[in-house]
Formats: C-alpha cells, sequence, structure tokens
C-alpha cells in the first residue's frame, strides 16, 4: 500500500495517483500531518511519499521527528527515517519507475526480513531435518527434527565444521566428492547419503542438498533437507521408545500373554481351515461362497459372471467350456484394452501404443526396473526446432521480445482488425490455428477463447464480467510452456476450436445442457496447462515431484486439472467461477475435472467402448425402427433424452476427439502438428538417453524415426474407430474426408520410403 501525504492536489499528487493505479497498490491520500499518522497506524503502509517542497503547509521532516532544517543535503532527511528524495516530477511514468523501483528494493527486502519469525517457526515445526551451513560448510543451523533424527543438541553442531563429526564407512569411496564437486557448481543434489548418529549408528538418509546464491552472484548457504529411508523408521522409533518401555515392562508382560493366547488363537484357526479330513473346511468355504452369492450390494460384473455360472450348469459341454472362456476374460482388469497380435509386426505401433497406454515404470528386462530420483527439465540453452508450414527447420520465435507488438485486448470489441478479420472464419472446421498464432505473437487462447467463450455465453452463465473472463485466459495461456513444440497455447486453442464445432452440431447441442457446453469449453481450455512436453511415462520412470504426488496414476491429467482450479481461485480479477451459486460450481468443477481426465490415453478404449454400447448402439436400433420415416441424415433426430450417464460419456467423447483431432484437420494442418508432436517425442528421446533412463518410445529416435509409420499407426490404432464411433453420432463428413485424405497422404510417402513431412524437393 502507498501513502501520498500532500497538502493540497496537483499535478505531483496526481502523478503518483495515476502511477499507483497503473501498478495495481492500493493508495492512500492525506492532506494534513494528523490524518497521516492516523492513516499509517491504521494501514501501515510500505511505501510514504512525503511532499516537502511547501513548508509553509507542513514540515516533512519534523512529521518524522527531525528538527534539523539547516543542512541542504539529504542527510537530515535520512536520519529522519526517509530513504529516497524525489525530485519534482508530475510524469506518470516518472511516477510509476520511482514506485516499481522502491517496491522491488527495499520493499521486498522490508517483506522478506519481515517474514524471518515466520520462516524460523516453519522450520521449527517442521519434520523433515533441516541443516543450513555457509559456504564453507560450517553449520549454522539445525532444526529439532534434525536434532530428533542424529541424536545432537544444537549447541553440539553449530559452528563445527561438517568434516568434524563422524562419518558412516556405508558411502561409497568418491560419494562426497562427488556432492561437492555438484553443489559447488551451483546445482542441486539428490540421492541416498549414509550418516552416522552420536550414538553410532549409521542410517539411510534421503538428502536434498540445495546451494543458495547470496551477494555478488556466489554461493553463500547451503540447505540440506533429509528424510529417513523407510526401514530405519523402526529403528529411531525403538531408540527412543527404549526408556518408555523399560517403564512399562512389567504392564507389557501380562499384556504379552494375553497376546500369545490370541495369536495361538488365530494359528489354530488357520491350521484347522487347512485340514480337509473331517471335511469341515470345504463346508465353512461352500457356505462362504454362498453367502459372496446372496451379497446384496454387488457390482454389475458380479451379476454377470453369477448369470453365466448359472447358465453353465445345464449347458451342453461345448458351450460350458466356452462359457469358461468368458469368464476367464471377463475376470481380467483390462476389459476395454486391445491386445496387439504379434509385436515383432510393426515396431511403431507397438512403441506408439506401448508409450501412450502405459504409465509407471517401463520394464527394461524380464525381471529388472530403472527408478531415478530426479527428473531434471529441458537446459534453456537447448531451443526445441520445430517444422513450419513452409516445411523449414526453424528455431521457437521469443514470446517475451514478441509480446509487446500486440497490444492486450480490453474487450472482445478490441481486438486487432487483422486478428478480429481471421476470426470471422473461426466456425469453419478448417479455420489455421497456425495463421492465428501468429499474428497474435502465439497468443491464440487470449483471442479464440474471447471469441468462443462470449459466443457461448460463459459470462452470463457463470456471471461474471468479460473482464475477468479476459484476465482468465490470460493466466491460463501464460501457464502454458511457449517452449513446447506441441503442448502449448496453440494445441489449447485447436483443442478449444474443435470442442466449440462440436457443440455446434444439432444431436450435440440437443443431448447436452448449459452447464455441460460451459464445461466442456473450460475444460478444452485448461485440459493441458502447465505440460512440461512429457509423457506420463517419463513423469514416473524419472521419478517427478508430480508423479510421486499422484501416485504413478494419470499424472498430468490430475495435475491440469487441480492447477487449473489453484490458479483461478488464487487471484479474485481471474475468478470466474466466484459469482455462481455453490452447488452449481461443485457441478460444474466435477464435469470439467472429469472431462480433462477423460483425455489420459491409458482408458481410451475404456471410453470409446462405452460410448460405442451406451451411445451409438442404443441410438443405431432406434433410427432402425423409425427407418420407416425415410428421414435424410440431415433430418435425424438431433437429440435423445440421454440421462446423465450417457451425457458423461458424450462429454468425454467429445473432449477426446477434440484432444486428438489432428490427423481429421486438413492436410497442410494435419503436416504441422504430426511435425510438433514428434519434435516433442524426439526431445523426450534425446533426454531418456542422456539420463540414462528407460527409453519410453525408441522408434522416435530422431535419426531414425519414420514419421509416416508413426502417424499411419496412430490413425490405425487409436484414430480410425473412435472417429467413426463419434461421426456416427454427430455427423462429421468432412472430418472423415479429411481423415481418409491424411491417411493416402501418409501411406504415399511410406511406400516411398521417405521418413520426414514431406517429399524430397527433387522427388
Amino acid at each position: 500500500m502507498v501513502l501520498l501525504v500532500f497538502a493540497k492536489e496537483d499535478r505531483q499528487s496526481d502523478g503518483f495517483w495515476w502511477a499507483c493505479d497503473r501498478a495495481g497498490y492500493k493508495c492512500n491520500i492525506a492532506r494534513t500531518p494528523e490524518s497521516a499518522l492516523e492513516y499509517f497506524l491504521d494501514k501501515h503502509h510500505e511505501i510514504i511519499v512525503v511532499d516537502n517542497r511547501h513548508t509553509r503547509y507542513f514540515d516533512a521532516e519534523a512529521l518524522c521527528r527531525c528538527n534539523d532544517q539547516e543542512e541542504s543535503s539529504v542527510l537530515p532527511l535520512l536520519n529522519a527515517g526517509f530513504n529516497r528524495q524525489y525530485i519534482e516530477n508530475p510524469n506518470v511514468t516518472a511516477c510509476y519507475n520511482e514506485l516499481i523501483q522502491l517496491e522491488y528494493g527495499e520493499v521486498r527486502s522490508q517483506f522478506k526480513l519481515r517474514a524471518c519469525n515466520s520462516i524460523f517457526t516453519a522450520l521449527e515445526q517442521c519434520q523433515e531435518a533441516v541443516e543450513i551451513t555457509n559456504e564453507d560448510h560450517v553449520i549454522q543451523y539445525v532444526n529439532p527434527a534434525f536434532e530428533h533424527m542424529m541424536g545432537y543438541h544444537k549447541g553440539e553442531l553449530v559452528g563445527k565444521e561438517l568434516t568434524e563429526l563422524p562419518k558412516s564407512d556405508k558411502n561409497k569411496a568418491d560419494l562426497l566428492d562427488t556432492i561437492n564437486t555438484c553443489i559447488k557448481k551451483g546445482k542441486e543434489w539428490h540421492g541416498i547419503y549414509y550418516a552416522r548418529q552420536k550414538a553410532g549408528d549409521s542410517i539411510q538418509q534421503d538428502v536434498k542438498i540445495t546451494p543458495v546464491i547470496g551477494q555478488g552472484g556466489k554461493i553463500r548457504h547451503f540447505v540440506s533437507i533429509k528424510k529417513l529411508c523407510s526401514d530405519n523408521n523402526k529403528q529411531i522409533y525403538n531408540m527412543h521408545s527404549e526408556d518408555k518401555y523399560m517403564e512399562e515392562n512389567s504392564q507389557s508382560d501380562s499384556q504379552s500373554l494375553r497376546h500369545k493366547d490370541r495369536r495361538k488363537g488365530s494359528i489354530d484357526v488357520r491350521s484347522i481351515t487347512s485340514r480337509r479330513s473331517d471335511g469341515s473346511s470345504y463346508n465353512r468355504r461352500h457356505s462362504s461362497m454362498a453367502r459372496i452369492h446372496s451379497m446384496t450390494i454387488e457390482a454389475p460384473i458380479t451379476k454377470v459372471i453369477n448369470i453365466i455360472n448359472a447358465a453353465q450348469e445345464n449347458s451342453p459341454v461345448t458351450v460350458a467350456e466356452a462359457l469358461d472362456r468368458v469368464l476367464e476374460i471377463l475376470r481380467t482388469t483390462e476389459l476395454y484394452s486391445p491386445q496387439l497380435g504379434t509385436k515383432d509386426d510393426d515396431p511403431h505401433t507397438n512403441n506408439l501404443v506401448g508409450g501412450l497406454m502405459t504409465d509407471g515404470l517401463r520394464r527394461l528386462s524380464s525381471n529388472e526396473y530403472i527408478f531415478s530420483k530426479t527428473y531434471r527439465q529441458t537446459e534453456k540453452s537447448e531451443v526445441p526446432l520445430w517444422t513450419s508450414l513452409d516445411g523449414q527447420i526453424e528455431e521457437e520465435p521469443d514470446l517475451q521480445q514478441n509480446s509487446s507488438h500486440l497490444a492486450m485486448p480490453v474487450a472482445l470489441s478490441d481486438v486487432p482488425p487483422h486478428v478480429a478479420e481471421l476470426l470471422e472464419d473461426e466456425e469453419s472446421w478448417d479455420f489455421n490455428i497456425f495463421e492465428l498464432e501468429t499474428r497474435t505473437n502465439k497468443r491464440p487462447l487470449l483471442y479464440l477463447g474471447l471469441k468462443i467463450l462470449t459466443q457461448f455465453g460463459v459470462c452470463e452463465f457463470l456471471n461474471c464480467s468479460e473482464k475477468t473472463l479476459r484476465s482468465w485466459l490470460q493466466l491460463i495461456e501464460t501457464n502454458y510452456h511457449a517452449s513446447n513444440s506441441y503442448h502449448n497455447s496453440t494445441h489449447a486453442a485447436d483443442v478449444l476450436h474443435a470442442t466449440a464445432y462440436f457443440l455446434r452440431k444439432d444431436r450435440v447441442k440437443g443431448s447436452l445442457d448449459k452447464l455441460d457446453e460451459v464445461a466442456a469449453l473450460i475444460a478444452a481450455t485448461v485440459h493441458d496447462v502447465d505440460h512440461p512436453g512429457r509423457t506420463n511415462s517419463f513423469l514416473c520412470n524419472a521419478g517427478s515431484e508430480l508423479a510421486v504426488l499422484y501416485n504413478d496414476t494419470a499424472v498430468l491429467e490430475s495435475h491440469h486439472a487441480a492447477l487449473a482450479f489453484q490458479l483461478t481461485a488464487g487471484d479474485d480479477k481471474c475468478n470466474i467461477f466466484k459469482n455462481i451459486e455453490r452447488n452449481q460450481f461443485r457441478t460444474l468443477r466435477q464435469a470439467i475435472i472429469d472431462m480433462v481426465l477423460a483425455t489420459e490415453m491409458t482408458k481410451h478404449f475404456e471410453h470409446v467402448n462405452k460410448f460405442v454400447n451406451s451411445i451409438n448402439k442404443p441410438m443405431t436400433s432406434i433410427e432402425e425402427t423409425s427407418s420407416n420415416s425415410e428421414c435424410s441424415d440431415g433430418e435425424r433426430p438431433s437429440s435423445i433424452k440421454n440421462p446423465i450417464e450417457d451425457r458423461l460419456l458424450i462429454k468425454r467423447m467429445l473432449i477426446k476427439c477434440a484432444d486428438i483431432a489432428n490427423p481429421c484437420r486438413s492436410v497442410k494442418l494435419c503436416v504441422e502438428w504430426a511435425g510438433r508432436i514428434s519434435e516433442e517425442y524426439f526431445a523426450q528421446t534425446d533426454e531418456e538417453k542422456r539420463q540414462g533412463l528407460p527409453v519410453v518410445m525408441p522408434v522416435f529416435d530422431r535419426n531414425t524415426c519414420s514419421i509416416p509409420k508413426s502417424q499411419i499407426s496412430f490413425i490405425d490404432y487409436f484414430i480410425t474407430d473412435m472417429f467413426d464411433a463419434w461421426d456416427a453420432f454427430a455427423n462429421l463428413p468432412k472430418l472423415i474426408h479429411h481423415l481418409a485424405e491424411n491417411y493416402k497422404y501418409w501411406k504415399s510417402l511410406d511406400e516411398c520410403k521417405y521418413r520426414g513431412l514431406r517429399p524430397p524437393p527433387d522427388s
């Protein structure tokens, strides 16, 4: 907050007022010393600007309890409590720059100093052991968790060099040298380390050491965060509970006798169960199975299996054997995942499907897995290369350098003419998203989002202003990684465009309500926010923090959904949900989360098969029974009265098709998208090799990969059946035509043994 102390309003006070408004600072104006003091005691402003030009109104130095007015230097002002003198200049930009310098200088430093007590309180309460040393490895701080773990008192450690403490002989001989070499370069080290406690025992720790850069750009401190590995927990617990055990020994003796009796009884029950001589065990098992079959709460699959079991009893041998095979298939956990016939037949399909349909650890051999503790993002110096529409390989443009050339729109009516002209064609399936990317300097999501979300009445539904929607779109787009060749805001804008296109189709529109439409548009906008340009399998293999957080399950999709709501709720100016009723918000939130999670490829076949069985087939039956009406495709019923479960399947299918609709775009756009996704996979393979991680998709080696083969496999395995089902529901002949043309294009390249995106120029 800023306090302006000016005896009267003039151009200078106005300059600072408007500068505060531009910077987003809250501002108060005081006209007298008394009101200034009252304001300050109430608000405790971080920046105070006092007018010292006209002493007849009040004395600025006296206001800060300084009476020396003879000296002409700034020293009296500094002594009085001022730390900066501003020469009169009413220019708003000059005032703005002055305020910004104050914020980034003294104000932020004061914030950090004020937070010190809170930081140390957090360290004292932290359950992880924290050790801070200076650049010479002299211990300057340890928290209580560290004392508890190591058995030392803080006074025994502070001021000592790490070399003075006893070392464990379980570490590799060169481990300390490796750690020192790493952290002296300013890099974080993370790994397993054995430490020796004061009592002499060696314990295994998960250690992360982070260098802290200080004055002069040099390393001034090292922060070590240490956690016990799981096999030490019991040892530490026993060590600290030994005295308590001794005190309660007499009580535990009597309790242990009771435990032994109970344990003996348990053993007897198991041993009796294992004996079959009198047949009692068989009868008990039979009655248990009977109870299971008569359970009142049954899963649908249990009912199906029970029906088949009943049918087997009076069936011929051949039928019973066939039903046995059916039961064997039903009992598998992967009911919706097709199996490749022979893996060696098509390595491209095998690699692509394996990379997209799995997450978690990738197998290296028949009995060995690799797991790395760290995941390092691609170095900033490694600029991804991507293929432009004209086929040239280019470095990605710098978003920060170009962003100033295009003003941020205040409202939809203020969109620049050359962008507005392009957006007029937005409802066409052949809309050129890459042209929009170029005209908006890689901010297509903001402009396309404003157009589409306004058309669909999202502001009216959410009861939010267009300004809030614009701020939200800007926030979401900022959190897409422009450095990704594929998973960036252009992809998000493309998915939003496809989603809007599908929502305008009669049957889709008639099957969903307004909340479903709004949820679909928001889900499309945020579905890949903060995507790191790597697959789920890569993150799981690398042991990334996200993979650990989400237990190796739908890692990225869970992160996209969670972050979208965190960002939205974190800033009131961007919170598009702040004005809707709570129950409606919860329903909308659940719909958005469900759609974002549906984009995870491991559930691809489950979603498609459920859609076919629950939507397509019943719809076909209805159409066949009404075929006597001889209505054309354009006249077929636009909607079915869909229950909630069916609407859920439709929304999942909608966003899945929008997410991977690239092969259904025109050939020109399809080829560009193929180049971008291939480059992202190439970069992942490069990084996997550098880090010694399992290579998730070996065919995506930039030196050997055939892009046409990979596209053919993707279309054959994922796209054709899905879009056939979606077309049968939504009536999308143009998409099916483009899909056939693209498939023919990739086939022609493959037959000529070309591995690139396009035929060589001389062909």
